[in-house]
């Protein structure tokens, strides 16, 4: 069998050594000359940056929703049908490829950085916001009903369950193949070397990994910013520490010098062990929330919710005739163009830490287990939400004023409250951090060229260049300035959609070619001569 992997190129040799460090020569300049030329034009005219990117945003969104929505469901169905095709077998690594982690510490750390943050930010937020119909509610429901309560957080478990990890599993699983299966580098023009070939090393791929930095690059910057503005809040709230941009930043500097202390400590000692205290952190706050709140109707939820998502699926996830277009457009086409846009940085941190583990443990642990989790986590917070709402307890029941304070306004109404918002505050910060290590890690690989030995000081820079977009935004342009940076990031969304599909195409004919290659080389299969 002819083997089209066996290529001339070998990771590495386009980069050049300046100033310490190991860089792809047009991957690293092009992409920091991007940055700061997006971050210049932000900070001289935030406002007209804002309309120009929600200008964008928008067009994308409302010519291109089918892309979206049609894309993200062939993501979930190709995902399930890699569980039950042969190929499944396949192990990432070749056939005695072990683990590098244990089952607990890999999943630890590709949920927090996949979505951590998020469940966080609206766990609360989001379903109050369906059910409140602060931005349209789902498919039309009338809302501060039973039904609309039902609604809010099946719609919700629909925003951050199969359809997201599916996209993540997608670019991890491809990434993950062609470099430890095929000895490609760890970069995301790897994932089309099938359908180019030796094409993949020249500006074709130079092209998809400068996009794959910004998205990543804008996609953690953004959530900087608007992390550090509802951890500002939670202070305020709870400590009365004035929310000013001072603080703020004083935030994104903490975050970014924790960061860069993990980056230099590396995978094992940075980033793993900061995911295993959060996810313990995060199950105890979870058990607290589940045990001092309305137990009864959490554990109703979770059934109940799990039923309403499975029959409303396929509602949520058609794009024809839908009357709740408001609802529609800015909820679900924006949640799938911004997962697509934060694919790159997810999917390749996946990869990453995925070494060992055969494709059908893959899918199944980044697809299904997390949306089990979340099942639970939406249930528990989001259903002790609804819960205050309905029964007009506390500031939610007048519905969200401030996003970013949902949280902490519904921990308000529980026992220990000042110990319990001071827990959820740190959370958002570790989630931060190991989000912004991840993350360094995944841009380092990228301009390094795929090298996973790349200089410390890379992931050093990459770190400070996150945590600096962030806070200079933040202090010259405030929320116009992360306004663009986010709408920035959705725009990065519509040609990674039609990357991701050409990606499924690319990843199934090498799973193909591996999976003949492994039966040809059997005993008893080689050729007749």
């Amino acid at each position: 069998m002819e083997d089209i992997y066996d290529t001339n190129y070998e990771t590495g040799q386009d980069n050049i050594q300046k100033f310490g460090m190991d860089i792809h020569h047009p991957v690293f300049w092009i992409s920091t000359i991007f940055v700061l030329l997006f971050v210049l034009g932000t900070l001289i005219a935030p406002g007209p940056a804002k309309i120009l990117f929600d200008g964008a945003k928008s067009w994308s969104i409302d010519h291109f929703d089918w892309l979206f929505m049609a894309g993200a469901n062939v993501f979930v169905l190709f995902c399930v049908a890699l569980i039950f095709l042969p190929v499944g077998k396949i192990r990432l690594g070749g056939p005695d490829a072990t683990p590098e982690f244990s089952v607990m510490s890999w999943f630890a750390m590709l949920f927090a950085a996949g979505m951590g943050i998020g469940l966080m930010f609206w766990s609360v937020a989001e379903p109050t916001a369906y059910y409140t119909n602060w931005f349209g509610t789902p498919l039309g429901v009338e809302p501060r009903t039973p039904g609309g309560a039902d609604a809010a957080l099946s719609a919700t478990m629909f925003h951050w369950g199969l359809h997201p990890w599916a996209i993540y599993a997608v670019v991890g699983l491809s990434l993950a193949f062609f470099t430890y299966n095929k000895g490609l580098p760890l970069t995301i023009r790897s994932g089309f070397y099938p359908l180019i070939q030796d094409r993949a090393w020249g500006w074709f791929g130079h092209g998809i990994d400068t996009v794959a930095v910004l998205a990543t690059l804008f996609g953690l910057a953004t959530s900087l910013g608007f992390g550090a503005q509802q951890a500002a809040s939670g202070l305020h709230f709870l400590f009365d520490v004035p929310n000013t941009i001072n603080v703020q930043i004083a935030i994104i500097c903490g975050v970014t010098a924790v960061a860069v202390f993990s980056v230099i400590r590396g995978l094992d000692g940075g980033v793993k062990v900061l995911s295993q205290v959060n996810m313990a952190m995060a199950a105890l706050l979870l058990a607290f929330v589940f045990v001092v709140g309305p137990t009864g109707d959490i554990v109703a939820n979770v059934l109940d919710t799990g039923k309403s998502y499975l029959t409303t699926i396929v509602p949520l996830s058609n794009w024809i005739g839908r009357e709740d277009e408001k609802f529609f457009h800015g909820w679900t086409v924006f949640y799938w163009a911004w997962w697509i846009s934060w694919s790159p940085f997810v999917g390749m941190f996946i990869a990453r830490v995925s070494r060992g583990r055969t494709v059908r443990q893959f899918i199944v642990a980044v697809l299904l287990v997390p949306t089990l989790v979340t099942l639970v986590w939406m249930s528990v917070f989001g259903g002790s939400a609804l819960y205050q709402v309905e029964a007009d307890m506390g500031a939610l029941a007048d519905g969200l004023e401030d996003v970013s304070l949902a949280m902490f306004q519904m921990l308000d109404n529980l026992p220990l409250a000042a110990i319990t918002s001071f827990v959820a505050i740190c959370l958002v910060l570790v989630f931060f951090i190991t989000s912004s290590d991840s993350g360094s890690l995944v841009i380092d690989s990228i301009t390094a060229g795929g090298k996973l030995d790349a200089p410390v000081v890379q992931r050093i820079f990459w770190a400070v260049i996150e945590g600096v977009v962030a806070a200079v935004l933040l202090f010259g342009g405030g929320a116009d300035a992360l306004g663009a940076l986010q709408a920035a990031a959705i725009c990065v969304g519509l040609p990674f959609t039609v990357i991701l599909l050409l990606m499924c195409i690319s990843l199934y004919k090498g799973l193909v070619h591996e999976q003949a290659q492994a039966a040809a080389s059997k005993p008893g299969n080689e050729p007749r001569g």
